[in-house]
């Protein structure tokens, strides 16, 4: 029964190191000469986010994983607040 939860949690892993992985890309491919480029990047660190959560959940931190779920959007959302006044008056 352990060689198998070992394995539903190195499955879990390895699908989170992947959210990791195209979270990276993501970030690296975009320019920062677009217009609103912070938005998108917001949007794919979502993504790690929850990759983060999962790889949490994997091993065994649910608390860990229920503070990071809560303050992540409220830091995120702080940020895109704070970009988007700070735009209008440039």
């Amino acid at each position: 029964m352990d060689d198998i939860l070992t394995l539903i949690k190195s499955a879990v892993l390895i699908i989170a190191a992947v959210f990791l992985i195209l979270t990276a890309v993501g970030l690296l491919r975009y320019k920062d000469d677009m217009e609103r480029i912070l938005y998108a990047r917001i949007h794919m660190l979502g993504v790690a986010d929850m990759g983060c959560i999962i790889a949490l959940l994997a091993l065994n931190e649910p608390l860990l994983a229920i503070t990071y779920l809560f303050l992540t959007p409220f830091a995120s959302h702080a940020i895109a607040n704070a970009y988007y006044y700070g735009e209008e008056e440039r």
